[in-house]
């Protein structure tokens, strides 16, 4: 495990992202979490809150300039947990477009520009720029976008029904677990700790991994 290492992340006051920080925070060797937003949360130890405006036109530019800030304390990895769930139903395509890949891929732009190697990347399953189906579409194409970007190691998280958030009613998480493979259910606290678990155990690893349901599963499992 990589020692005094800090994660950047974007999206941590979602339900995925909030799971995702509550894992970090209970690794020990995890120095800080730094918490990107737009407005103002509460404090936690070990819990930084940076607010910027990610609409800015300098988005990219502040982001990297908290990364070298970040690094220059230790090791650090970025990952971005935005996601906008059921709500997707009453978004048009370029209002997604807009969050997934403007806002998604001037972070990640800035985290790269700035030196951090590793990338982990929220996505969903059946992701692909080339599907008919719009929320898959635009994920396909946010996953394109920070792949275009270069990072020496880029994992990409692609959950079936996510249970146990609050944008997945209860039915359809139960329903989902009739379903195998990698459209059925996952519960979102092994979704997080997955993803700290990237970042905890592989930030010096290279190449682009994508993890659905049971590759998830497995790597939670292997975080001590």
């Amino acid at each position: 495990m990589e020692p005094n290492f800090a994660v950047l992340i974007l999206g941590g006051t979602g339900q995925v992202g909030g799971a995702a920080v509550g894992e970090l925070m209970a690794i020990s060797q995890c120095r800080e979490v730094v918490m990107v937003t737009r407005k103002p949360i509460a404090a936690r130890p070990r819990v930084r809150n940076v607010v910027l405006d990610t609409a800015a036109a300098d988005f990219a530019e502040r982001t990297a300039a908290l990364a070298r800030e970040v690094l220059s304390q230790g090791p650090a990895s970025a990952a971005s947990c935005v996601g906008v769930g059921s709500g997707s139903a009453r978004w048009s395509e370029e209002e997604l477009k807009r969050l997934e890949i403007g806002v998604v891929g001037a972070f990640a732009r800035g985290c790269h520009d700035a030196g951090i190697a590793q990338f982990c990347l929220l996505s969903a399953v059946g992701s692909s720029a080339r599907s008919r189906i719009r929320y898959a579409r635009v994920m396909g194409m946010k996953e394109d976008t920070v792949r275009g970007i270069g990072f020496t190691r880029l994992a990409i998280f692609r959950p079936g029904i996510i249970a146990g958030n609050a944008h997945t009613p209860a039915w359809i998480g139960w329903l989902g677990r009739l379903i195998p493979g990698p459209f059925g259910s996952i519960d979102q606290r092994i979704l997080g700790r997955s993803i700290a678990a990237e970042a905890a155990l592989n930030s010096r690893e290279a190449g682009e991994v994508i993890r659905e349901n049971a590759a998830v599963k497995k790597l939670a499992a292997q975080l001590p």
